[in-house]
């Protein structure tokens, strides 16, 4: 954890970048903890507009939004930002220096946490939680972690939900509405007691929706940049479209899932985590992780094709580093397995009438290779 002025911790008020709901799940843990926090606007044109403007040219969108959440926050009256950062080649692992460097050249004036979650894990994310809290009592961290842990879980499952229903509902809109009453709900529950059945709930809500189940509907792996798959702004709510087009979406990096295995010591993590099932999948074509998500690009692509997946969309933001890597391996990956995989890469120049012809054109695609095989 690393920062660069301190402030005392009854006047830090914190903020962090937008990233898919992790707005809901994070004001929880900190708030259970005392601390005050600014959430900023959801993206937007506004935000994209804010950091391409105070950006370097060629830098990555993910980049660009984070700064714009960061000025957005700051200028609602922030002074605690703070973020973590990741190995390898991807650049998120200097995300936070040059957006502090930045902000400072700005004018702004504030206190930046860094902590790096992929080398002390729990004991560094506690240190970090407290060195922006300064909470010492432990009901508090219990308190503030289950609320947390729960929510995120609650979250997922209601994306995972969504996801399968959309393509299948009889009344349109019914899953997208359901789904945002739960976002709602989940976000108001302040009980750990209450949080703990979120989850069963919220399933329990989403069966009750009439679908049709005879429909034929292709799934499709969604993989790809973290930041890209998680944020629909960037996206330009591809999985919404897509489940509007008659598809099921599997998307492969779910928020909860991915905390839990980064935070969670090895000895207490039962199941094969995500990376962990990538590594295995990828063996064939690449032989370790080179940062961001570039393995599990591979490893899902490889994992789809063998489960009875019927096509693979890979999306990536311009310049991605890691995800130029995984493209050129998806080339082989798709003739040597048989599959259908597209690569989506988004910026802010990406226009949505020739991203809608795309996708349309590959959905059709998978359909027709479904049908020959059935």
């Amino acid at each position: 954890m690393q920062s660069t002025k301190e402030i005392n911790a009854k006047e830090r008020i914190i903020a962090w970048p937008r990233m898919g709901r992790i707005d809901i799940p994070l004001k929880a843990l900190l708030v259970s903890l005392g601390a005050k926090v600014i959430i900023p606007p959801p993206n937007s044109n506004e935000a994209l507009e804010i950091g391409v403007k105070n950006s370097i040219e060629g830098i990555c969108l993910p980049y660009k939004l984070n700064l714009a959440n960061y000025i957005m926050a700051l200028n609602q009256g922030a002074n605690t930002l703070m973020m973590f950062q990741a190995p390898g080649s991807c650049r998120l692992g200097n995300y936070t220096k040059m957006a502090q460097k930045t902000l400072k050249d700005m004018g702004y004036d504030f206190d930046m946490v860094i902590f790096d979650m992929y080398k002390s894990k729990m004991k560094q994310t506690l240190h970090a939680f407290w060195y922006v809290t300064h909470c010492l009592n432990p009901f508090k961290y219990y308190k503030g972690f289950s609320l947390g842990f729960n929510k995120f879980f609650a979250i997922d499952t209601a994306e995972k939900m969504l996801l399968k229903i959309r393509p299948r509902e009889i009344h349109k809109g019914e899953a997208e509405a359901l789904y945002n009453k739960w976002l709602q709900i989940i976000d108001d529950t302040n009980s750990v007691w209450a949080a703990k059945k979120l989850k069963k709930q919220v399933i329990e809500d989403f069966n009750k929706i009439e679908i049709d189940k005879e429909k034929f509907v292709p799934k499709i792996f969604l993989i790809g940049e973290f930041f890209v798959l998680l944020d629909p702004y960037t996206n330009k709510e591809i999985e919404k479209t897509l489940g509007e087009m008659g598809v099921e979406v599997q998307r492969q990096i779910m928020f909860g899932d991915w905390l839990e295995h980064v935070l969670k010591p090895s000895l207490f993590y039962k199941k094969e985590s995500h990376r962990e099932r990538s590594v295995r999948y990828a063996k064939d074509y690449m032989k370790r992780a080179i940062g961001g998500e570039c393995i599990e690009t591979i490893g899902d692509t490889v994992y789809a094709a063998k489960n009875g997946i019927d096509g693979v969309i890979h999306i990536s933001p311009f310049s991605c580093i890691p995800e130029i890597v995984s493209q050129n391996i998806l080339n082989k990956v798709k003739r040597n397995e048989d599959i259908p995989v597209m690569s989506l890469i988004f910026d802010e120049q990406t226009g949505r009438a020739g991203y809608i012809t795309r996708l349309e054109a590959f959905v059709d695609l998978v359909k027709r290779k479904k049908y020959k095989k059935q």
